[in-house]
């Protein structure tokens, strides 16, 4: 406060001061600051640091360096603080020291110049500019950073201005150089600053100089820093200037796509906090209602699909937004070629999750027709890839794919074909823009993985040749080809695979024709339609492809790991011809592999079984390795299928090798997917889906297991061991009996459909004929059993046989009486009349007389079919249960006592009793399931006058399922014999536990975004469902139960940990003292915090002293 006029006169005459002059007050050790001096003490600069960039890298001429040695020294201060000189006596000694400080000064700025090469006097006077600028506010600390701030708007335009100009000025040479590098933190904290400082007239220019920044400097330098910025930029995107709204996109869009993975979790925190996505759908929505600009719009959708491609819980929101989705619909009216791209990235951000990709096939037609006509042939490349990328998103399963193709199929498959023939070459070489179309239509030409009217579209519009051209360079060159001979064609074939012609295109056609070959069919015939040339001449390119990285095998020594991946590709389009349906191209196919391999096919074949005889022997084995066993096993099954080849592997102990290597695999549990053969088919959405189910699935991850089973199966097929005993001859550790209960585990506990085809196909070879499951092995028990059965088969010849009328009305209504379907029928059209309760559960038998014509013995293995799931049976009953099979319209077990190879992509049988629980099994039902909390009061049902929450249910499939379950029944106690049980679990939870009674599945919780977007209240009600399931497992004795709701609780609690303070309460109270651990663990690292916060209170001592010990354990261990 002013004393005196001199005073007002000596600040007025301050506030005069030029910009430069203006003296600023900080703090240094609680010494005030004048113009960063201290009163009567050294010159002190806030940004010292600064200052060491330019004496590293001072602009220095060649005068100065050559003068540099007459410049005086710095003196060096008293170590009083005084300021005076240290006396020095001119000695020798001192004039030793002093030379050697010349030679090092030399050196010092012989090192500043060589550091300065390429640094101009503009480059440098405008860094000293800079941090002038920078000088003119305060840094401080904050934790280990040292930031930047000021008030005044004035220094903040100067600041911006004097960072853009010192931008400007760097060039590509001298980005890495320290003059930048080191100047880059302090940039960022200024920017960061006058960001959230939010100051209007500021604002424009600074978000355009992040941009600059973000543009010019390379990312590696950056990186560090460029996190900080997230913040203030997304809190500026709802900012009604359109030129800092859109500027903060852009830069922040920028900064996104370049984030590395370790960085994500805490920008999404970021995000989440600053509700980045909310900003951004409302700013479309509003903007929607006038004239949105075009650039607005660009640049906001942009950001949303990157936001959207890197974290899957920001897409439940936008999915389901209906407002967004109709301003979206609005958009393909655009003519824009920009717009359109940002529209179609935005949908294929939304389809990345399962959930938003089928929304968007069920309420989009809008949306296919607009993909389409995108990926016309005559619009911009760039509009064309990213409708190829919305439809390959779309078609992520086969459920996807086969509602897209039915929507729009001839137009999807045209667009294909133009994409992958819209190319021009010069001297063998494609332009890179139509090089990457190129990639996105062979991509989405995929989709033939799947079996469809599709399939027959590709053949219509000319696939083949399409494939041949991205084969063979100017093959529509060749039209005289079928003059030639064989050996002639095979000549000019090698000779053009030889011109590595497109070979980063090659592993998607090798595919591409597996795919055709192997959905091919049965009846088709390429010489009605003109293509016999071509397709012999795809089969011959692939054959010689496939003997050639056979033979590549052989070699001691290989360098080119991207030949072989291609190499494998082709192996397996070989493999998928020669079990093609069709016939010409199986019979084809073998017919030319056996010409080509014939000059030196022992040598590969006994390689190949050396090779898989020493892995089954190895414990370390990388992916070149895994590889070329892939390819020796495609080779043996290939192999298997021609005569001579096959006599010759089973001679050279093939069958041995081929077990051997089963066994390894699945005693080291090996687990390979194709994905690891195959780089080509990652892309950069392959790692970021949600939400999608792919349990159509056939190949799994366990494509070495599932071609060495195949090779196997293919030695049974044709008779090459006659009998199944000559395999386990001699041996002692692996019996026939393991061998084929190690097959039943394969076929139940196998995710992958072709794996357990193929196992219960050679299942069939050894008597059993079938498909193994756990449930099955548990309602298998009441087979024969008298108890709880219904019904009576009477056989012509006086023989009985009790049966359960729920299992046969939904494993084989056929053997139900006319009467009894009558019934069921009547339920499944829901006009079944109600019955009472009481004489449902009341015992009774029904008498079923049968057909002279059914024979016994294959009557009781078909019931084991239907009961156990699969029979076990010699080959003197086959026949006749050919054709009680064939009667009872049982197609599964005719294929399997056929021995007929599965066709690829068919769905694996399941054993499925969930019908029983639908009004079909009411009229069988004998048991009803009543839960303890029935949080529904008014309940009605359609089959009985029960007045609260059940389920009808069936004692044949609750007993063999449940020991305790199983004694209540026997017991003769009141409840038994009452009809109705009470389950101490709340309704929802007996949903999931009489689930997976019927179909040995619990239920999971919504996964995925779904999860994610979940509230805590939510999440721990789900949770809440699987601790009772925990509990009464434990107390009913179903450890499946017990185990799956674990895994459920834990799998659940890695992702939302902060709910484990709420679950370990509930388990303590249900005495999960193990789920008590595992909640505990969870919340040692948050302990103290947890003390202080006072959320510990609401637990008892007990649990408290679990949580302190897990804590102390963490902290021993590091």
């Amino acid at each position: 406060m002013a004393k005196s006029k001199d005073d007002i006169k000596h600040g007025t005459a301050q506030a005069k001061l030029s910009e430069d002059e203006t003296l600023r007050m900080a703090y240094k050790h609680g010494t005030p600051l004048e113009g960063g001096k201290i009163a009567d003490s050294e010159p002190v600069d806030l940004f010292s640091s600064a200052h060491n960039i330019a004496n590293k890298a001072t602009y220095t001429t060649p005068a100065e360096v050559s003068n540099s040695d007459d410049q005086p020294q710095p003196q060096r201060d008293d170590p009083d603080g005084a300021g005076r000189k240290a006396h020095r006596t001119p000695t020798s000694s001192h004039a030793k020291n002093k030379n050697k400080k010349k030679m090092r000064s030399s050196k010092q700025t012989a090192t500043a110049a060589e550091n300065n090469r390429g640094i101009s006097g503009h480059m440098f006077t405008l860094h000293q500019r800079l941090y002038h600028a920078l000088n003119l506010g305060t840094r401080y600390a904050e934790g280990k950073e040292r930031k930047w701030k000021c008030a005044d708007i004035e220094i903040q335009r100067h600041v911006v201005r004097s960072i853009s100009s010192f931008l400007d000025s760097a060039s590509p040479d001298t980005l890495h150089h320290p003059l930048v590098k080191d100047s880059v933190a302090d940039i960022v904290w200024a920017l960061v600053w006058i960001l959230q400082n939010k100051s209007e007239s500021v604002l424009s220019i600074a978000v355009n100089v992040v941009v600059k920044l973000i543009r010019i400097i390379p990312n590696s330098i950056l990186q560090p820093y460029s996190m900080y910025l997230v913040h203030p930029l997304a809190s500026l995107l709802s900012s009604r200037r359109l030129e800092v709204s859109i500027a903060c996109a852009t830069a922040l869009n920028m900064i996104l796509s370049n984030l590395s993975a370790t960085r994500e979790k805490s920008v999404w925190k970021i995000l989440s906090e600053t509700k980045t996505v909310f900003l951004i759908v409302t700013g479309i929505r509003e903007f929607a209602g006038g004239t949105m600009s075009t650039e607005y719009f660009k640049e906001m959708a942009s950001l949303l699909s990157t936001i959207l491609q890197k974290w899957s819980a920001s897409r439940f929101s936008v999915s389901n937004d209906a407002k967004l989705m109709e301003v979206l619909e609005a958009m393909h009216e655009s003519t824009d070629v920009s717009v359109k791209v940002a529209l179609l990235k935005l949908y294929s951000g939304i389809a990345l999750c399962g959930n938003g990709a089928m929304k968007l096939l069920q309420n989009g037609e809008a949306v296919l027709q607009m993909m389409v006509l995108c990926m016309v042939r005559s619009r911009p490349l760039s509009l064309q890839m990213e409708g190829f990328r919305l439809a390959q998103r779309l078609a992520t399963n086969k459920q996807g794919c086969l509602k897209m193709m039915s929507l729009c199929c001839e137009p999807i498959v045209k667009a294909i074909i133009d994409g992958m023939t819209g190319w021009t070459s010069s001297s063998g070489k494609i332009a890179n823009d139509q090089m990457s179309l190129l990639v996105e239509a062979c991509r989405l030409a995929l989709i033939i993985r799947w079996d469809g009217e599709h399939h027959d579209y590709f053949w219509k519009k000319g696939i083949d040749r399409v494939l041949l051209d991205l084969l063979l360079e100017n093959f529509q060159n060749r039209q005289s080809l079928h003059l030639l001979t064989f050996e002639e064609q095979i000549s000019k074939a090698q000779e053009a695979l030889k011109a590595d012609f497109l070979l980063v295109l090659r592993p998607y056609v090798w595919d591409i024709l597996g795919w055709l070959a192997i959905y091919c069919r049965e009846d088709f015939n390429p010489n009605i339609h003109g293509h016999e040339l071509l397709v012999d001449m795809l089969i011959r390119c692939a054959c010689l492809t496939f003997a050639d990285s056979v033979r590549k095998g052989c070699q001691i020594c290989q360098t080119d790991l991207a030949d072989t991946f291609r190499s494998e590709s082709a192996s397996r389009a070989v493999l998928m011809m020669i079990y093609s349906p069709c016939k010409y191209i199986a019979s084809k196919t073998r017919s030319m592999l056996s010409e080509i391999l014939k000059p030196t096919s022992k040598e590969y074949l006994k390689h190949s079984l050396r090779i898989l005889n020493f892995t089954s022997t190895r414990d370390n084995f990388g992916i070149p390795d895994m590889l070329q066993t892939g390819i020796n096993l495609v080779a043996l099954t290939c192999c298997a299928c021609l005569p001579w080849y096959r006599s010759y592997i089973v001679k050279s102990g093939g069958v041995m090798t081929l077990m051997a290597f089963i066994r390894w695999c699945i005693s080291n549990d090996v687990h390979i997917g194709r994905l690891s053969f195959a780089p080509h088919l990652h892309n950069i959405f392959s790692q970021r889906p949600c939400c999608w189910v792919c349990k159509e699935d056939w190949e799994g991850n366990d494509i070495l297991l599932l071609y060495g089973l195949w090779g196997l199966a293919e030695l049974l097929h044709y008779g090459s061991i006659s009998k199944n005993l000559d395999i386990f001859a001699g041996e002692v550790e692996y019996t026939e009996a393991q061998f084929v209960r190690m097959l039943q585990e394969i076929c139940i506990d196998s995710s992958a459909l072709g794996l357990k085809w193929i196992a219960a196909y050679i299942l069939s070879y050894f008597g059993f004929y079938g498909f193994p499951c756990k449930l099955g092995r548990r309602i298998g028990k009441a087979l024969n059993e008298n108890e709880f059965a219904d019904m009576r088969l009477i056989l012509a010849n006086g023989d009985t046989m009790s049966v359960h009328g729920v299992i046969l009305a939904i494993r084989c209504p056929s053997l139900l009486p006319p009467e009894e379907l009558s019934h069921v029928e009547k339920a499944s059209d829901g006009s079944s009349e109600r019955c009472d309760v009481k004489k449902q559960c009341g015992k009774f038998q029904k008498d079923v007389r049968l057909s002279s014509h059914v024979d016994n013995q294959a009557l009781a293995k078909l019931l084991e079919f239907v009961y156990l799931g699969y029979l076990h049976a010699q080959d003197e009953h086959v026949k006749k249960l050919k054709i009680l099979a064939k009667h009872c319209n049982l197609q599964p077990l005719s294929t399997m006592l056929g021995r007929r190879r599965p066709k690829w992509g068919t769905l694996f049988p399941i054993y499925d009793l969930t019908p029983a629980l639908a009004p079909t099994g009411h009229h069988f039902s004998d048991i009803v399931l009543k839960p303890k909390e029935a949080e529904s009061i008014s309940w009605k049902c359609s089959t009985c006058s029960l007045s609260f929450p059940h389920m009808h249910a069936h004692k044949v499939v609750l007993s063999p399922s449940c020991d305790y379950l199983r004694a209540l029944f026997q017991s003769g106690m009141r409840d038994s014999r009452s009809g109705a049980i009470e389950v101490p679990v709340s309704w929802e939870a007996m949903i999931k536990l009489v689930s997976w009674f019927y179909t040995d599945e619990l239920p999971k919780p919504p996964s995925g975004c779904l999860w994610d977007n979940m509230n805590d209240g939510e999440k721990l009600h789900q949770l809440q469902q699987y601790l009772e399931l925990c509990w009464l497992a434990e107390f009913w004795f179903l450890e499946d139960v017990q185990d799956n709701s674990y895994k459920v609780i834990v799998s659940c609690l890695d992702s939302a940990r902060h709910l484990s303070i709420k679950i370990i309460k509930i388990a303590s109270e249900f005495s999960l003292w193990k789920l008590a651990e595992v909640a505990a663990n969870y919340l040692a690292p948050f302990y103290r915090q947890l003390c202080h916060s006072g959320d510990l209170e609401a637990l008892n001592e007990e649990l408290v002293d679990m949580i302190r010990d897990a804590s102390v354990r963490l902290s021993q261990e590091g």
